[in-house]
């Protein structure tokens, strides 16, 4: 006589016993594991732990005594990393839409079927490719305020030529004073050299965007704009009632790793101008940069690193809860 399982609201009671698995099976999945596991540890978790604790110490070259949170207490009083936090933001403003919008319209162009299409792609890859030091020295030499090419063809076509990487005023300084006008302090602007940088990093990054938004467009079915087309769409209404709802998860990422990666920028920022002049493209890492290895106040600069990463993680937050809402992934 053959007796049913017994069943616990219409499910076998063994059935999770028979799910779950052995112990023998979790090993081996741990040991697949282990080497990420190791290196996240040695490279990552570690690093990230001892840095917190020299936070903790009043640190030169050797560690000194315990002062707990006092260097974050200081740290949130020091003019110097809030004038660097507004430079790093006025980075990301100025290079975070250029990147996705020119990106954009770059891929959309590409995306169609244009002759030797594949070329005019890997023409604009091969800058993203490129070192940004090396990329920054050649800038930094079409900047150049006595034979830099840009001031040549300035002069050539007979208008002013610009300091570039030398110039701390404001843009919107500037163009006041081109006009006869005068602005307030705060309403300056960033300065000349720090959006030069920016449109370095435009142009360095530029790339990036439209491979990742090619794949985007790659992805959206064909019947959509064969389906809009039919119901009368045309191309602008196509592009912006499917093409960019479409989209949206692809532009939500390159926002997300756009913003963490600007606010990271060091390579072309040290090589063009090293944070002047007058500090005026001094970023929040390039602070950290001159406090903890050329001042050598080794724990203050470990507390405005973990800062900065407090910053981008709650940054990173708003942009999940805002604008990811609008994120459209179906």
């Amino acid at each position: 006589m053959v007796t049913a399982p017994t069943t616990v609201r219409g499910v076998p009671a063994n059935m999770g016993a028979q799910s779950r698995p052995s112990w023998r099976e979790s090993g081996v999945a741990y040991l697949y594991l282990a080497p990420a596991i190791v290196l996240l540890t040695a490279f990552n978790f570690f690093p990230a732990a001892f840095a917190f604790y020299i936070s903790l110490f009043k640190w030169g070259l050797v560690q000194e005594e315990f002062v707990g949170l006092q260097n974050y207490v200081r740290l949130l009083t020091n003019e110097d990393f809030w004038a660097s936090l507004g430079i790093s933001v006025w980075y990301v403003i100025l290079a975070i839409p250029a990147e996705m919008g020119l990106g954009l319209l770059i891929a959309y162009l590409l995306f169609q079927p244009l002759r030797g299409r594949g070329a005019y792609r890997t023409a604009y890859f091969l800058p993203y490719i490129t070192s940004t030091v090396a990329a920054g020295l050649v800038w930094r030499w079409l900047y150049k305020r006595d034979g830099g090419l840009l001031n040549e063809i300035l002069a050539a076509l007979g208008l002013p030529t610009l300091m570039w990487l030398d110039e701390p005023d404001g843009v919107f300084q500037m163009i006041a004073q081109a006009v006869d006008t005068t602005l307030p302090a705060w309403l300056a602007g960033p300065s000349l050299a720090l959006v030069a940088i920016c449109v370095m990093s435009v142009w360095h990054y530029l790339g990036f965007y439209v491979v990742i938004y090619l794949a985007g467009l790659g992805n959206i079915p064909k019947e959509t704009y064969e389906a809009a087309r039919i119901d009368g769409a045309g191309e602008w209404q196509t592009f912006r009632y499917v093409t960019l709802p479409l989209l949206s998860p692809t532009s939500f990422f390159l926002l997300i790793t756009g913003t963490i990666g600007a606010l990271q920028a060091f390579n072309q920022i040290y090589v063009m101008t090293g944070g002047g002049p007058i500090d005026t493209t001094r970023t929040v890492l390039m602070l950290i940069f001159k406090t903890f290895y050329q001042q050598t106040r080794v724990g203050y600069g470990s507390a405005m690193a973990f800062v900065l990463t407090a910053m981008i993680l709650v940054l990173t937050w708003v942009n999940f809860s805002l604008v990811g809402r609008r994120v459209n992934y179906d």
